[in-house]
């Protein structure tokens, strides 16, 4: 691999090359003119399904996920986490065990960095349980985790659960042991059970300001506690439906660039035509305007989001700087997710991993070249 283009990070014109790795960074002595944007490759550490592809379905065919993984690529992530939320036993494992085989199999399998388990030890009240199927949602359960971490190959890396059950503070203790990382959400939790959560080692927020009541007590609350817990980083969902500018503005300001991480929570129909889809076994609707509801409600379950958008999204309504936004995309979630060789950025000793972008006049992100561990993976026509 070798790329020319303007470093995000420091304004410079360099070289990029490597192969699976970064062997250089250097300044370009005579640099060409209008060169494009380089970045680290985007990583998302929440995708429920994308391209017509449901990840929560245990009979996903492996072919067509690869298909989907490819069309992440255009988007220009390079390393994600398919996640699984709220079902039956059943169904759970068997969606773990068909994401894990397509993982190890896969020759797009290498951006599947590892899985997320969102559910089923959420909130089961209505509003923070969000678009989770009431009748799976069940207590934490430490033995069932074991249960997915078998069936997984080891390959689960992330589990969001609720504070509010009495069982949580030693699960989290246990998952966290096991070298898992462990986020809060879904939860009517009280300023206490988030206290104790955070004591016993979560350190992420699953998209904060979402899975929750549609009305809140002035103060204390379960967004105003996480906001304000510094030891807790915060994935957001910026896709201009989920949270509005007031509150992204807000709580980036609370949370610091630092601790927030961009996620697009993209279900089965991001990237196809409005319609019905399903949501592991929830029934769902991609409408016109791109929000996904429960199938005959208003509820939103999950998003359309690409990843290049929400970069361009935050930018828009929180007024960051496209080197904060990068920044959200790339090596912070590297760090909150502990994705290894993505912390630094475009440097040596990092993965080759390399999305070449233009930005255009409205400030949209317009994707032109993704590199995964050295190789082209994707090339705009």
């Amino acid at each position: 691999m070798i790329v020319h283009g303007i470093n995000v990070f420091s304004g410079e014109s360099v070289e990029v090359r490597g192969g699976a790795f970064l062997d250089g960074v250097d300044d370009l002595v005579a640099p060409a003119s209008n060169l494009p944007m380089l970045a680290p490759g985007f990583i998302d550490l929440q995708v429920n399904g994308f391209a017509g592809v449901d990840y929560c379905s245990p009979e996903a065919p492996t072919e067509k996920i690869a298909a989907s993984i490819r069309e992440l690529f255009a988007t220009g992530v390079t390393r994600f986490f398919p996640t699984v939320i709220t079902g039956t036993p059943e169904n759970m494992i068997g969606a773990i065990r068909n994401l894990a085989r397509a993982k190890e199999t896969l020759a797009e399998g290498a951006a599947i960095a590892g899985l997320h388990i969102e559910g089923p030890h959420i909130s089961p009240e209505d509003g923070p349980r969000g678009a989770h199927p009431q009748h799976c949602v069940r207590p934490p359960d430490v033995n069932e985790f074991h249960h997915w971490q078998e069936a997984s190959n080891g390959h689960i890396k992330l589990v969001t659960v609720s504070p509010e059950w009495p069982e949580a503070p030693a699960y989290i203790e246990a998952v966290v042991r096991e070298g898992v990382v462990v986020a809060i959400g879904h939860t009517k939790a009280t300023t206490d059970q988030i206290r104790a959560a955070v004591t016993a080692g979560a350190t992420l927020s699953t998209h904060l300001g979402n899975g929750a009541h549609s009305m809140l007590p002035r103060h204390p609350n379960y967004l105003w506690d996480q906001l304000a817990e510094d030891r807790l980083a915060a994935s957001f969902i910026v896709d201009g439906i989920h949270v509005d500018g007031a509150f992204l503005k807000a709580a980036l300001r609370a949370k610091g660039i630092e601790r927030s991480v961009l996620v697009t929570d993209a279900v089965m129909p991001a990237g196809c035509a409005p319609g019905p889809y399903m949501l592991g076994e929830v029934e769902v609707e991609l409408k016109p305007d791109q929000s996904v509801v429960l199938r005959g409600g208003t509820r939103l379950a999950g998003s359309a989001l690409k990843m290049h958008r929400a970069i361009g999204n935050v930018m828009r309504l929180a007024g960051v700087t496209l080197r904060e936004a990068i920044t959200m995309a790339t090596i912070n979630p590297a760090r909150v997710g502990r994705i290894p060789y993505r912390v630094r950025g475009l440097t040596a000793g990092q993965k080759s991993d390399v999305v070449v972008f233009r930005q255009r006049d409205d400030g949209a992100i317009h994707v032109l070249e993704t590199w995964l561990d050295g190789r082209r993976v994707f090339q705009v026509a």
